[in-house]
């Protein structure tokens, strides 16, 4: 049976941040997810944990100017030293807000840059951060996003994933498979979760086309759950990320959950 989490990033923004843990919990989610952190004090986060009896599964790492347009700083020539603060920072929050996932976005190339040149600095940037993560129990998660949503990331398939953690070589280092960004990539969802599986470390789920609730659109999330629960992840929590954008309020749209959740 899957395990939900609710990503507060999309999900409940029809309350203030805070409060989208309380609103979580009353819908039935144990867990939750969210893209940073680092607007709140790790303690006021922590606190809305705990008060509602939520797990946290999973947050990203400094990104960059997000506002500016930055999508993480992972694979940028020159950035080295900054990227080593911000794994600084994300364990200092991890410490606190208790999730052993951590998220480190690749971000954007030109089409004038070297390829080859990022990847190399791609590579010993993460395996800075696995080292560094290790010794918290963290597990280092690498995303391969549509460029589609998100025009010149750096990192698009599921296979070039894989190969990156396997050259780095960390135990602590795997990917997250992003159901939402695999379809309108790659397809073939269940082949290659069948086949990844060992080096998977989070899943999200979402609409395809419109990143909306996971009953609409192309993808069969029933079988693709079966599938899941098959696998038998060594050293997956069973979370998957509910990262959609919800068609109207959020709690009116979680029929397609409620079987799940009160399951849970």
């Amino acid at each position: 049976m899957p395990r939900f989490a609710a990503n507060l990033s999309m999900m409940y923004n029809e309350h203030a941040f805070l409060d989208r843990f309380a609103a979580a919990a009353k819908d039935g989610f144990k867990a939750v997810e969210f893209l940073f952190p680092y607007d709140f004090r790790a303690d006021e986060i922590k606190a809305r944990l705990d008060a509602n009896g939520l797990t946290q599964a999973l947050f990203n790492a400094p990104p960059g100017d997000w506002a500016n347009g930055e999508r993480g700083i992972a694979t940028l020539p020159g950035r080295e030293d900054e990227f080593r603060r911000s794994i600084d920072t994300a364990l200092d929050y991890a410490r606190v807000i208790g999730n052993r996932k951590l998220h480190v976005m690749a971000g954007l190339i030109g089409a004038d840059q070297s390829r080859e040149r990022h990847r190399e600095v791609y590579l010993r940037n993460l395996a800075h951060a696995a080292n560094a993560a290790q010794a918290e129990g963290i597990t280092i998660l690498i995303e391969p996003i549509n460029t589609r949503d998100m025009p010149g990331f750096f990192l698009n398939r599921q296979d070039e994933a894989q190969a990156i953690c396997a050259e780095v070589g960390a135990a602590n280092l795997k990917v997250q498979f992003d159901c939402y960004h695999c379809q309108i990539v790659e397809g073939d969802l269940a082949t290659k979760l069948r086949r990844d599986h060992a080096g998977i470390g989070h899943i999200q789920i979402a609409g395809v086309p419109e990143r909306h609730e996971p009953d609409t659109g192309e993808i069969n999330y029933p079988y693709l759950f079966e599938v899941i629960d098959s696998l038998g992840y060594d050293g997956y929590d069973g979370y998957i990320g509910c990262e959609y954008r919800p068609r109207a309020a959020t709690s009116a749209g979680l029929g397609w959950a409620k079987p799940y959740l009160n399951a849970a």
